[in-house]
């Protein structure tokens, strides 16, 4: 194994990541546009709150949610390349992690039902954490 097959499910992650910031945008600048809503009235994260509803500010909280455990996940990803310590174990478990982070970016950007949402959450930290204490055992 080479060990770039680690970065597969590394851009995975990125570009979740980049779809999520563009769909938060999208709905907005939609929202902001059919209420004739100026951007100054939302210029600080309290004016946000107080102005957009909740079902147009989930992928907000998404994105902000993706620079939490997924910055774990890159910061391994890129020690197990550059120790040269990635296998299939850390390839499977990468994209696991990728797809309960996947998954639990389409429940809260859409339906947003919060235990459904805690649960996919946990099973993908699990797996993050398996990983890192799997690397931290192999020092």
């Amino acid at each position: 194994m080479q060990g770039t097959e680690i970065f597969a499910p590394f851009f995975g992650m990125l570009l979740l990541t980049f779809v999520v910031w563009v769909y938060l945008y999208v709905r907005r600048i939609t929202f902001f546009k059919k209420n004739r809503i100026h951007a100054q009235r939302v210029s600080t994260p309290a004016k946000v709150a107080e102005i957009i509803p909740d079902d147009v500010n989930y992928p907000a909280n998404n994105f902000n949610n993706l620079f939490e455990l997924p910055v774990v996940f890159y910061a391994l990803c890129l020690y197990l390349f550059v120790t040269g310590n990635v296998d299939s174990v850390y390839v499977w478990t990468a994209w696991a992690f990728f797809g309960f982070r996947l998954v639990h970016s389409a429940i809260q950007c859409t339906v947003n039902i919060v235990m459904l949402r805690f649960a996919v959450y946990m099973a993908g930290a699990l797996v993050l954490w398996f990983m890192v204490l799997r690397a931290a055992l192999a020092l």
